[in-house]
């Protein structure tokens, strides 16, 4: 049983539905509506014949499917893609082969990515001088890194 109602429109009258391939996963599945060819690190957008209205105070996030992107090499470019709650066009994926040397070759239907549906907030951005200290101050990228035996010396 859904917990959530997404209208749904195609752009052509067999494009599959997203689906569920399992009970509970969190993505759906979303398929190409085209045939499309990937040369080694070659990317291209993808149409999948996908339009949806989201109820305000949600977004669809496009993610990667783990099957493909290990035995292909092709992920998502913008990975997560989000799809707001006020857009009403094509979903399209930007699809990029990873792949040093083989050419990726999808065809119409083939899966390609998954739609993940969440609740979202908005937030009122407020302006101040300084911002309130934490247990991480403004440590960034690497910041927590990795201890190992040469580190330590």
């Amino acid at each position: 049983m859904a917990d959530l109602e997404i209208l749904v429109s195609t752009t052509e009258p067999d494009v599959p539905l997203p689906h569920y391939s399992h009970p509970g996963d969190a993505g759906a599945d979303i398929t190409t509506r085209i045939d499309v060819t990937l040369e080694p690190g070659e990317r291209a957008t993808v149409p999948t014949g996908l339009k949806i209205a989201l109820p305000d105070g949600y977004a669809a996030f496009v993610h990667p499917r783990s099957g493909l992107a290990a035995k292909r090499g092709v992920t998502i470019v913008n990975a997560p893609g989000t799809v707001d709650a006020g857009y009403r066009g094509e979903i399209a994926v930007t699809l990029l082969n990873t792949d040093p040397r083989e050419t990726v070759t999808l065809s119409r239907g083939d899966r390609i990515a998954q739609l993940v549906i969440q609740r979202v907030e908005h937030a009122a951005f407020v302006a101040v001088e300084a911002l309130p200290g934490s247990h991480r101050g403004d440590g960034g990228f690497g910041s927590t890194g990795v201890t190992t035996a040469a580190a330590a010396k």
